[in-house]
């Protein structure tokens, strides 16, 4: 006798979101001097009738939050990990800017091993583009 599979976490997750009749979830990211960019995304993606989270934080401008560069260096480990969470979350991910640093680059990386489709809105800068 065989019993049913369990399902994962993940699809437990899509499961609830079809019962909640949620729109799709779309993510920003890319690098935070592309802020007004990600502001522009986010109201084209809202008005697309999308959810849409992003980051919250950038840590080039001064903030008191971050104005020590231990407790600077400490958020921006939290950050990532909150960023990976919204990645998660998300149904699908939108990369903002024309340009690719280490950590938007490892965020594609993480998005695509998780099955996320990925759009971008300079699709030239796609690091995998060559091998599609």
């Amino acid at each position: 006798m065989s019993h049913p599979r369990t399902p994962t976490p993940e699809e437990k997750l899509t499961d609830a979101k079809k019962l909640l009749n949620l729109p799709r979830i779309v993510v920003i990211c890319g690098s935070t001097r592309f802020m007004t960019e990600m502001n522009e995304a986010d109201l084209r993606e809202t008005e697309a009738g999308k959810i849409v989270v992003k980051p919250g934080c950038d840590l080039n401008s001064p903030h008191e939050l971050w104005s020590d560069p231990v407790e600077a260096e400490a958020l921006k480990a939290r950050l990532g990990d909150l960023h990976r969470a919204k990645i998660r979350l998300a149904d699908e991910v939108l990369v903002v800017g024309d340009h690719i640093g280490d950590s938007t680059r490892a965020e594609i990386a993480y998005a695509r091993s998780l099955g996320k489709p990925v759009r971008f809105t300079h699709p030239e800068v796609d690091p995998d583009a060559h091998n599609q």
